[in-house]
């Protein structure tokens, strides 16, 4: 994908970041890295914390139930491989590790998850707060 394609899409999804398609309260945003499992497993979105290298730290009820992954089958693996491969590519991949190299990130984009399922359309908040190391993938699904 073109740099001017990538740089297209990454503006759009910062733009949605902006905008009402906002699906997670801004405290939640805010205070997620100090959430405990059983809170983060009550919210009615998926959640799923990665490391920098996009390995699973974190899995909740709410994605394992809608995506039919155990989270045993899903911590400790790498989510754009292994859990799922459907995103990796320039848009989902490309912007994750873009935010990582900035060290922040926080880009709404929609999107269609399609591994081990029929097209399932998605909203998606990638984000990482400035001066934390922290990655959060947000998921609402449809």
């Amino acid at each position: 994908m073109s740099d001017a394609i990538m740089k297209k899409i990454q503006e759009q999804a910062a733009y949605w970041a902006q905008s009402s398609a906002r699906f997670v309260e801004d405290k939640v945003v805010d205070e997620i890295a100090n959430y405990d499992r059983s809170q983060i497993d009550q919210l009615p979105y998926g959640v799923i914390k990665l490391d920098d290298d996009g390995k699973i730290l974190l899995f909740n009820r709410h994605e394992s139930e809608k995506s039919g992954v155990a989270v045993s089958d899903a911590e400790g693996k790498s989510f754009f491989s292994q859990v799922a491969p459907c995103t990796n590519n320039a848009i989902f991949l490309g912007s994750f590790q873009k935010g990582v190299g900035e060290g922040s990130m926080d880009l709404i984009f929609p999107y269609t998850f399609t591994y081990k399922m029929k097209p399932t359309p998605v909203k998606v908040h990638l984000y990482r707060k400035e001066g934390s190391s922290d990655n959060w993938v947000f998921v609402k699904w449809s």
